[in-house]
Protein backbone atom coordinates (compact mmCIF):
# COMPACT_ATOMS: atom_id res chain seq x y z
CA UNK A 1 0.00 0.00 0.00
CA UNK A 2 1.30 3.22 -0.51
CA UNK A 3 0.33 6.10 1.07
CA UNK A 4 0.63 10.27 -0.04
CA UNK A 5 0.60 12.98 2.53
CA UNK A 6 0.05 16.15 0.97
CA UNK A 7 1.58 18.71 3.40
CA UNK A 8 4.25 16.32 4.60
CA UNK A 9 6.50 19.15 6.10
CA UNK A 10 4.46 19.52 8.96
CA UNK A 11 5.29 19.16 12.49
CA UNK A 12 2.45 16.76 12.89
CA UNK A 13 4.32 13.98 10.45
CA UNK A 14 5.30 12.44 13.39
CA UNK A 15 2.37 11.88 14.90
CA UNK A 16 1.15 10.31 11.34
CA UNK A 17 4.15 8.02 11.76
CA UNK A 18 3.70 6.68 14.99
CA UNK A 19 -0.17 6.55 14.34
CA UNK A 20 0.51 4.11 11.45
CA UNK A 21 3.13 2.14 13.29
CA UNK A 22 0.48 1.38 15.71
CA UNK A 23 -1.82 0.10 13.13
CA UNK A 24 0.60 -1.98 11.30
CA UNK A 25 -1.48 -5.38 11.45
CA UNK A 26 -4.36 -3.40 9.51
CA UNK A 27 -2.38 -1.22 7.36
CA UNK A 28 0.12 -2.98 5.44
CA UNK A 29 1.97 0.19 4.12
CA UNK A 30 4.90 -0.17 2.14
CA UNK A 31 5.66 3.11 0.55
CA UNK A 32 4.95 6.48 2.57
CA UNK A 33 5.01 9.86 0.55
CA UNK A 34 5.45 13.11 2.24
CA UNK A 35 5.44 15.71 -0.04
CA UNK A 36 5.95 19.13 1.01
CA UNK A 37 6.84 22.42 -1.48
CA UNK A 38 9.59 23.53 1.51
CA UNK A 39 12.17 21.03 0.77
CA UNK A 40 14.28 21.62 3.52
CA UNK A 41 11.62 21.70 6.07
CA UNK A 42 10.57 18.37 4.81
CA UNK A 43 13.88 16.66 4.99
CA UNK A 44 13.95 17.75 8.57
CA UNK A 45 10.51 16.04 8.69
CA UNK A 46 11.34 13.30 7.00
CA UNK A 47 14.30 12.52 8.31
CA UNK A 48 12.61 12.70 12.10
CA UNK A 49 9.89 10.10 10.53
CA UNK A 50 12.56 7.86 9.13
CA UNK A 51 14.18 7.26 12.11
CA UNK A 52 10.95 6.51 14.24
CA UNK A 53 10.14 3.91 11.99
CA UNK A 54 13.95 2.94 12.22
CA UNK A 55 13.61 2.67 15.73
CA UNK A 56 10.39 0.65 15.57
CA UNK A 57 11.85 -1.91 13.14
CA UNK A 58 9.43 -0.66 10.15
CA UNK A 59 10.34 -1.67 6.89
CA UNK A 60 8.22 0.97 5.37
CA UNK A 61 9.94 3.13 2.72
CA UNK A 62 9.60 6.88 3.19
CA UNK A 63 9.89 8.88 -0.05
CA UNK A 64 10.54 12.55 0.05
CA UNK A 65 9.57 14.89 -2.78
CA UNK A 66 8.63 18.56 -3.53
CA UNK A 67 6.67 17.24 -6.86
CA UNK A 68 2.97 16.97 -5.92
CA UNK A 69 2.30 14.03 -8.90
CA UNK A 70 5.51 11.62 -8.12
CA UNK A 71 3.55 11.43 -4.59
CA UNK A 72 0.16 11.03 -5.89
CA UNK A 73 1.24 8.43 -8.45
CA UNK A 74 -0.57 5.03 -7.76
CA UNK A 75 -1.60 6.15 -4.47
CA UNK A 76 -3.98 4.22 -2.42
CA UNK A 77 -4.76 6.45 -0.19
CA UNK A 78 -4.01 10.53 0.20
CA UNK A 79 -4.21 12.66 3.52
CA UNK A 80 -3.92 16.48 2.84
CA UNK A 81 -2.81 18.31 6.12
CA UNK A 82 -1.64 21.81 4.58
CA UNK A 83 -1.42 24.75 5.75
CA UNK A 84 -2.00 27.75 2.53
CA UNK A 85 0.39 30.61 3.79
CA UNK A 86 2.14 29.21 6.93
CA UNK A 87 1.79 30.56 10.62
CA UNK A 88 1.76 33.91 9.02
CA UNK A 89 -1.49 34.03 7.25
CA UNK A 90 -2.44 32.54 10.45
CA UNK A 91 -1.99 35.04 12.18
CA UNK A 92 -3.27 37.51 9.66
CA UNK A 93 -6.93 35.37 10.66
CA UNK A 94 -6.61 35.31 14.21
CA UNK A 95 -6.10 39.66 14.18
CA UNK A 96 -7.57 41.68 11.51
CA UNK A 97 -11.22 40.94 12.80
CA UNK A 98 -9.97 42.07 15.93
CA UNK A 99 -10.03 45.62 14.15
CA UNK A 100 -13.86 45.39 13.76
CA UNK A 101 -14.24 43.94 17.35
CA UNK A 102 -15.09 40.73 15.91
CA UNK A 103 -13.46 37.29 16.73
CA UNK A 104 -10.11 36.52 15.26
CA UNK A 105 -9.98 32.95 14.64
CA UNK A 106 -8.55 30.61 12.05
CA UNK A 107 -11.32 28.83 11.44
CA UNK A 108 -14.42 30.61 12.68
CA UNK A 109 -15.99 33.90 11.71
CA UNK A 110 -13.73 35.90 9.36
CA UNK A 111 -10.53 34.88 9.74
CA UNK A 112 -12.22 31.48 9.07
CA UNK A 113 -13.47 32.99 5.76
CA UNK A 114 -10.13 33.86 5.05
CA UNK A 115 -8.45 30.60 5.40
CA UNK A 116 -11.16 28.77 3.37
CA UNK A 117 -11.30 31.81 0.02
CA UNK A 118 -6.79 30.68 0.23
CA UNK A 119 -7.48 26.55 1.23
CA UNK A 120 -10.54 25.41 -0.61
CA UNK A 121 -8.79 26.04 -4.84
CA UNK A 122 -5.88 24.56 -3.52
CA UNK A 123 -7.40 21.52 -2.08
CA UNK A 124 -9.68 20.92 -4.82
CA UNK A 125 -6.69 21.29 -7.40
CA UNK A 126 -5.28 18.23 -4.77
CA UNK A 127 -8.20 16.46 -5.21
CA UNK A 128 -8.50 16.81 -9.38
CA UNK A 129 -5.15 15.27 -9.68
CA UNK A 130 -5.48 12.46 -7.27
CA UNK A 131 -8.74 11.81 -9.39
CA UNK A 132 -6.22 11.53 -12.44
CA UNK A 133 -2.45 9.97 -10.82
CA UNK A 134 -4.07 8.12 -7.70
CA UNK A 135 -4.87 3.77 -7.69
CA UNK A 136 -8.06 3.41 -8.52
CA UNK A 137 -10.48 3.74 -5.51
CA UNK A 138 -8.24 5.65 -3.57
CA UNK A 139 -9.15 7.17 -0.30
CA UNK A 140 -8.81 10.49 -0.11
CA UNK A 141 -9.14 12.32 3.84
CA UNK A 142 -8.69 15.74 4.31
CA UNK A 143 -7.25 17.11 7.97
CA UNK A 144 -6.80 20.49 6.73
CA UNK A 145 -9.00 23.26 8.41
CA UNK A 146 -11.59 24.52 7.56
CA UNK A 147 -12.62 20.70 7.58
CA UNK A 148 -16.22 20.92 6.90
CA UNK A 149 -15.97 23.94 4.50
CA UNK A 150 -13.28 21.74 2.67
CA UNK A 151 -15.30 18.91 2.46
CA UNK A 152 -17.91 20.20 1.04
CA UNK A 153 -16.18 21.83 -1.36
CA UNK A 154 -14.98 18.30 -2.26
CA UNK A 155 -18.05 16.76 -2.33
CA UNK A 156 -19.51 19.47 -4.37
CA UNK A 157 -16.96 18.79 -6.66
CA UNK A 158 -17.75 15.22 -7.02
CA UNK A 159 -14.48 13.84 -4.96
CA UNK A 160 -15.95 10.99 -2.35
CA UNK A 161 -13.84 12.80 0.58
CA UNK A 162 -14.29 12.34 3.99
CA UNK A 163 -13.34 15.26 6.22
CA UNK A 164 -11.58 14.26 9.41
CA UNK A 165 -10.85 16.32 12.97
CA UNK A 166 -9.63 15.44 16.30
CA UNK A 167 -12.18 16.73 18.16
CA UNK A 168 -14.09 13.38 19.23
CA UNK A 169 -10.95 11.52 20.03
CA UNK A 170 -9.43 13.94 21.97
CA UNK A 171 -12.87 13.47 24.19
CA UNK A 172 -12.38 9.56 23.72
CA UNK A 173 -9.24 9.59 25.42
CA UNK A 174 -10.20 11.76 28.00
CA UNK A 175 -12.96 9.73 29.00
CA UNK A 176 -10.93 6.75 28.64
CA UNK A 177 -8.41 7.99 31.38
CA UNK A 178 -11.03 8.98 33.82
CA UNK A 179 -12.98 5.48 33.73
CA UNK A 180 -9.88 4.17 33.38
CA UNK A 181 -10.67 1.79 30.10
CA UNK A 182 -9.29 0.87 26.82
CA UNK A 183 -10.10 4.47 25.00
CA UNK A 184 -11.63 1.90 21.94
CA UNK A 185 -13.91 0.89 24.97
CA UNK A 186 -15.78 4.35 24.45
CA UNK A 187 -17.65 6.10 21.71
CA UNK A 188 -18.17 9.74 21.09
CA UNK A 189 -21.82 10.78 19.46
CA UNK A 190 -21.74 14.41 18.49
CA UNK A 191 -24.34 16.01 15.90
CA UNK A 192 -23.65 19.48 14.00
CA UNK A 193 -20.49 20.50 12.06
CA UNK A 194 -17.21 20.54 12.35
CA UNK A 195 -16.24 23.04 15.49
CA UNK A 196 -19.55 24.00 15.38
CA UNK A 197 -21.18 20.31 17.58
CA UNK A 198 -22.28 19.48 20.55
CA UNK A 199 -21.96 15.88 22.28
CA UNK A 200 -25.28 14.09 23.08
CA UNK A 201 -23.64 11.12 24.27
CA UNK A 202 -20.73 8.99 25.81
CA UNK A 203 -20.73 5.60 25.43
CA UNK A 204 -18.46 3.40 27.65
CA UNK A 205 -19.08 -0.08 26.83
CA UNK A 206 -22.43 0.77 25.50
CA UNK A 207 -23.35 2.50 28.65
CA UNK A 208 -24.66 6.42 28.07
CA UNK A 209 -22.48 8.27 31.13
CA UNK A 210 -22.59 11.81 29.91
CA UNK A 211 -25.86 12.49 31.74
CA UNK A 212 -24.48 11.43 35.39
CA UNK A 213 -21.00 13.43 34.28
CA UNK A 214 -23.46 16.55 33.59
CA UNK A 215 -25.67 16.21 36.75
CA UNK A 216 -22.49 15.43 39.37
CA UNK A 217 -20.11 17.76 37.57
CA UNK A 218 -21.51 20.50 35.42
CA UNK A 219 -19.34 23.30 36.54
CA UNK A 220 -16.25 21.57 35.68
CA UNK A 221 -17.00 20.84 32.20
CA UNK A 222 -18.54 23.81 31.58
CA UNK A 223 -14.53 25.12 32.60
CA UNK A 224 -13.76 22.24 29.59
CA UNK A 225 -15.83 23.89 26.94
CA UNK A 226 -14.99 27.71 27.76
CA UNK A 227 -18.98 28.18 28.53
CA UNK A 228 -20.52 28.37 31.75
CA UNK A 229 -21.50 25.50 33.33
CA UNK A 230 -25.26 26.47 33.76
CA UNK A 231 -25.35 26.49 30.04
CA UNK A 232 -24.42 23.31 29.97
CA UNK A 233 -26.80 21.99 32.46
CA UNK A 234 -29.44 23.47 30.68
CA UNK A 235 -28.40 22.16 27.42
CA UNK A 236 -27.97 18.63 28.85
CA UNK A 237 -24.95 17.81 26.29
CA UNK A 238 -21.52 18.73 26.05
CA UNK A 239 -20.46 21.71 23.79
CA UNK A 240 -17.63 21.66 21.87
CA UNK A 241 -14.87 24.16 22.57
CA UNK A 242 -15.52 25.86 19.74
CA UNK A 243 -18.80 26.99 20.59
CA UNK A 244 -17.83 29.37 23.43
CA UNK A 245 -16.68 31.88 20.59
CA UNK A 246 -20.64 31.80 20.09
CA UNK A 247 -21.51 31.67 23.63
CA UNK A 248 -18.86 34.53 25.06
CA UNK A 249 -18.13 36.01 21.68
CA UNK A 250 -17.64 39.61 23.60
CA UNK A 251 -15.16 38.26 26.08
CA UNK A 252 -13.72 36.01 24.40
CA UNK A 253 -12.53 39.19 21.86
CA UNK A 254 -11.46 41.24 24.87
CA UNK A 255 -9.33 38.30 25.99
CA UNK A 256 -7.84 37.92 22.08
CA UNK A 257 -7.08 41.71 22.42
CA UNK A 258 -4.86 41.23 25.48
CA UNK A 259 -2.79 38.02 24.92
CA UNK A 260 -0.50 36.42 22.37
CA UNK A 261 -2.15 35.45 19.35
CA UNK A 262 -2.18 31.53 19.04
CA UNK A 263 -0.58 31.82 16.14
CA UNK A 264 2.40 33.50 17.57
CA UNK A 265 2.47 30.63 20.34
CA UNK A 266 2.27 27.67 17.37
CA UNK A 267 4.95 29.17 15.36
CA UNK A 268 7.32 29.56 18.62
CA UNK A 269 6.17 25.61 19.28
CA UNK A 270 6.89 24.42 15.77
CA UNK A 271 10.53 26.48 15.84
CA UNK A 272 11.56 24.47 18.74
CA UNK A 273 10.38 21.45 17.43
CA UNK A 274 12.07 21.61 13.96
CA UNK A 275 15.23 22.00 15.88
CA UNK A 276 14.32 18.71 18.01
CA UNK A 277 13.58 17.10 14.33
CA UNK A 278 17.03 17.96 13.13
CA UNK A 279 19.10 16.01 16.04
CA UNK A 280 19.70 13.07 14.45
CA UNK A 281 19.68 11.02 17.91
CA UNK A 282 16.17 12.14 18.53
CA UNK A 283 14.19 8.97 16.92
CA UNK A 284 10.85 9.69 19.40
CA UNK A 285 7.90 11.84 19.42
CA UNK A 286 8.84 14.98 21.61
CA UNK A 287 6.64 15.98 24.23
CA UNK A 288 6.64 19.50 22.94
CA UNK A 289 4.02 18.07 19.79
CA UNK A 290 1.38 17.99 22.20
CA UNK A 291 1.59 21.69 22.39
CA UNK A 292 1.40 21.88 18.82
CA UNK A 293 -2.20 20.70 19.23
CA UNK A 294 -4.19 18.07 16.57
CA UNK A 295 -3.54 15.76 19.88
CA UNK A 296 -4.54 12.30 18.44
CA UNK A 297 -4.70 12.77 14.96
CA UNK A 298 -2.46 9.93 14.34
CA UNK A 299 -4.94 7.85 15.72
CA UNK A 300 -7.78 9.48 14.37
CA UNK A 301 -6.13 9.43 10.80
CA UNK A 302 -4.79 6.13 10.48
CA UNK A 303 -7.74 4.26 12.79
CA UNK A 304 -9.65 5.98 10.26
CA UNK A 305 -8.00 4.73 6.79
CA UNK A 306 -7.19 1.27 8.70
CA UNK A 307 -10.80 0.92 8.87
CA UNK A 308 -11.85 2.21 4.85
CA UNK A 309 -9.38 -0.69 3.58
CA UNK A 310 -10.15 -3.51 6.23
CA UNK A 311 -13.90 -2.36 5.58
CA UNK A 312 -14.14 -3.28 9.10
CA UNK A 313 -17.65 -1.31 9.81
CA UNK A 314 -15.75 0.41 12.80
CA UNK A 315 -17.48 3.85 13.63
CA UNK A 316 -15.49 6.98 13.78
CA UNK A 317 -16.46 10.28 13.68
CA UNK A 318 -16.28 11.92 10.38
CA UNK A 319 -17.53 14.73 8.04
CA UNK A 320 -19.79 13.88 5.59
CA UNK A 321 -23.07 14.57 3.13
CA UNK A 322 -26.05 14.77 5.23
CA UNK A 323 -27.85 13.10 3.14
CA UNK A 324 -31.37 13.16 5.21
CA UNK A 325 -29.49 11.89 8.15
CA UNK A 326 -30.31 15.59 10.53
CA UNK A 327 -34.20 16.95 9.81
CA UNK A 328 -33.82 20.62 8.47
CA UNK A 329 -30.63 20.65 6.80
CA UNK A 330 -30.47 20.49 2.69
CA UNK A 331 -28.61 17.13 1.72
CA UNK A 332 -25.55 18.30 0.67
CA UNK A 333 -24.48 19.97 3.82
CA UNK A 334 -21.86 18.52 5.31
CA UNK A 335 -22.18 17.58 9.15
CA UNK A 336 -19.40 16.13 11.43
CA UNK A 337 -21.14 13.06 13.43
CA UNK A 338 -20.68 9.16 14.24
CA UNK A 339 -20.75 7.05 11.14
CA UNK A 340 -20.00 3.50 10.16
CA UNK A 341 -16.85 3.01 8.12
CA UNK A 342 -16.40 0.64 5.41
CA UNK A 343 -14.29 0.06 1.91
CA UNK A 344 -17.00 2.34 0.49
CA UNK A 345 -17.01 5.38 2.58
CA UNK A 346 -18.94 6.54 5.59
CA UNK A 347 -22.66 6.13 6.78
CA UNK A 348 -23.95 7.95 9.12
CA UNK A 349 -25.29 6.54 12.13
CA UNK A 350 -29.20 7.43 12.64
CA UNK A 351 -29.80 10.78 14.66
CA UNK A 352 -32.43 11.80 16.51
CA UNK A 353 -33.25 15.64 15.53
CA UNK A 354 -31.45 18.39 16.79
CA UNK A 355 -33.85 20.54 19.05
CA UNK A 356 -33.90 24.56 18.26
CA UNK A 357 -31.41 26.05 19.72
CA UNK A 358 -29.09 23.70 18.50
CA UNK A 359 -30.51 23.71 14.60
CA UNK A 360 -30.68 27.43 14.27
CA UNK A 361 -27.13 28.21 14.91
CA UNK A 362 -26.33 25.04 12.31
CA UNK A 363 -28.68 26.18 9.98
CA UNK A 364 -27.12 29.65 10.16
CA UNK A 365 -23.55 28.62 9.88
CA UNK A 366 -24.63 25.93 7.00
CA UNK A 367 -25.76 28.69 4.95
CA UNK A 368 -22.43 30.40 5.53
CA UNK A 369 -20.41 27.17 4.45
CA UNK A 370 -22.41 27.59 1.36
CA UNK A 371 -21.53 30.84 0.76
CA UNK A 372 -18.06 30.23 1.60
CA UNK A 373 -17.59 27.58 -0.78
CA UNK A 374 -18.97 29.37 -3.40
CA UNK A 375 -16.69 32.47 -3.20
CA UNK A 376 -14.03 30.23 -2.79
CA UNK A 377 -14.42 28.73 -6.10
CA UNK A 378 -15.67 31.71 -8.14
CA UNK A 379 -13.47 34.48 -6.48
CA UNK A 380 -17.07 36.58 -6.42
CA UNK A 381 -16.68 39.72 -4.14
CA UNK A 382 -20.17 40.16 -3.88
CA UNK A 383 -20.68 36.22 -2.53
CA UNK A 384 -17.69 36.89 -0.02
CA UNK A 385 -19.20 39.60 1.14
CA UNK A 386 -22.89 37.45 1.55
CA UNK A 387 -20.90 35.12 3.50
CA UNK A 388 -19.17 37.43 6.13
CA UNK A 389 -22.81 39.31 6.26
CA UNK A 390 -24.26 35.82 6.64
CA UNK A 391 -22.03 34.21 9.44
CA UNK A 392 -24.01 34.57 12.50
CA UNK A 393 -20.44 36.03 14.11
CA UNK A 394 -20.86 38.85 11.94
CA UNK A 395 -24.36 39.84 10.46
CA UNK A 396 -23.90 43.70 10.32
CA UNK A 397 -23.92 45.37 6.64
CA UNK A 398 -20.81 47.69 7.75
CA UNK A 399 -19.33 45.19 9.49
CA UNK A 400 -19.57 42.51 6.31
CA UNK A 401 -18.10 45.61 4.00
CA UNK A 402 -15.05 46.11 6.51
CA UNK A 403 -14.27 42.89 7.13
CA UNK A 404 -14.20 42.35 3.91
CA UNK A 405 -11.57 45.42 2.80
CA UNK A 406 -9.44 43.54 5.86
CA UNK A 407 -9.70 40.15 4.90
CA UNK A 408 -8.41 40.98 1.36
CA UNK A 409 -5.63 43.20 1.99
CA UNK A 410 -4.22 41.15 4.57
CA UNK A 411 -4.21 37.99 2.46
CA UNK A 412 -3.74 39.33 -1.09
CA UNK A 413 -1.18 37.13 -2.33
CA UNK A 414 -2.54 33.68 -1.10
CA UNK A 415 -6.02 34.73 -2.90
CA UNK A 416 -5.27 35.34 -6.45
CA UNK A 417 -8.89 34.51 -7.85
CA UNK A 418 -9.68 38.00 -6.25
CA UNK A 419 -6.72 39.70 -7.37
CA UNK A 420 -8.58 41.49 -10.63
CA UNK A 421 -11.76 41.52 -8.98
CA UNK A 422 -13.35 45.01 -7.81
CA UNK A 423 -15.78 46.02 -4.70
CA UNK A 424 -19.24 45.86 -7.03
Amino acid sequence: MKIAVIGGGSTYTPELVSGLWRQRDRLAVEELWLMDPDVPRLEVVGGMARRMLARQGSDVAVHLTGNRSEALDGADAVLIQLRVGGQAARLGDETFPLQCDCLGQETTGAGGLAKALRTVPVVLDIAEETARRAAPGAHLVDFTNPVGINTRALRDAGHPALGLCNFAIGIQRWIATEHEVDPWRVEVDPVGLNHLSWVRAIRVDGEDVLPGMIERDWERLGRRSGVAGELVRELGMLPSYYLHYYYEHDATVAAQKREKPRAQVVAETEAELLEIYRDETVDEKPAQLDRRGGAWYSEAATALLASLVQGTGDKHVVNVRNDGTLPGLADDDVIEVLCRIDADGATPIPQAPMPPELLGLVQHVSAYERLAVRAAVTGDRATLRKALLTHPLIGQWSLAVGLEELLLSTGAEHLPRFADTTAG
